[in-house]
């Protein structure tokens, strides 16, 4: 079925449509169209690969936002992996994906062969994949392309790892998002959100975590007028 897409902006779409673009030219130059996750192209057509809420960014990015919790590595994406083993000069992450991912030992800031990254089995990296697609390894880094750590590498002594949907992710990591900012007012808290769905929390105490930690579960179904009476009984309570 083929459908106009600034009528379907905010809508629901099914796999199988096909959407129509109306690409605007300016100085004899084609402005390029972004596809994002549920999106699939075709030559000159896109197709809908995921049923869900179409929606748009200035200029040309366009996905699909949906309630999925399977991940499917993307390049340029930042995820939450685990450390499953080492083999020879290369880790191999799960990063929640149909298949692990590697990364390699020079991978970190300021590695070298003689300067190796201390990383052990079972811990947490935040890295970014540089290679996704179907007919290769995923592979992982922990550098930006000046070479810096930028906030990625091994973390998590302490905190708790926990799963949510990647509509939830999304939906924390946007600007707008007045979730985390609302928790911020009730206790301090450190948060890494991968985009692979895993969130990893770390309050003052255990309990302060556990709190952080279910109310983070709970935003997925509640609409805003319920979380804020959640955040005021919580507030209350911890005041």
């Amino acid at each position: 079925m083929l459908c106009c897409v600034k009528e379907k902006i905010g809508e629901a779409v099914l796999p199988g449509d096909l959407l129509a673009f109306e690409i605007q030219k300016s100085e004899n130059k084609t402005e390029k169209l972004i596809c994002g996750p549920g999106l699939r192209r075709d030559g000159e057509d896109v197709f809908v690969c995921k049923s869900g809420i179409l929606r748009h960014k200035e200029p040309n990015l366009y996905w699909i936002d949906l309630q999925q919790r399977r991940y499917v590595p993307a390049k340029g994406e930042s995820v939450i992996g685990i450390v499953t083993a080492k083999s020879g000069d290369v880790f191999k992450v799960d990063v929640g994906g149909s298949e692990q991912a590697s990364l390699s030992y020079l991978a970190f800031e300021g590695a070298t062969k003689r300067n190796r990254p201390n990383v052990q089995v079972g811990d947490l990296v935040y890295a970014q994949f540089i290679i996704a697609n179907k007919d290769m390894e995923p592979e992982l880094v922990c550098i930006d392309s000046c070479g810096r750590a930028n906030g990625m590498g091994v973390f998590g002594a302490g905190g708790l790892l926990f799963k949510v949907s990647l509509g939830l992710v999304r939906k924390l990591l946007s600007p707008q998002s007045e979730i985390v900012k609302d928790l911020e007012k009730i206790f301090p808290f450190e948060m890494v959100i991968g985009l692979n769905g895993r969130i990893w929390v770390k309050a003052k105490t255990t309990q302060q975590t556990l709190i952080v930690a279910n109310i983070l579960e709970s935003c997925e179904n509640m609409t805003t007028e319920q979380r804020r009476s959640i955040f005021g009984r919580v507030s209350e309570n911890v005041l």
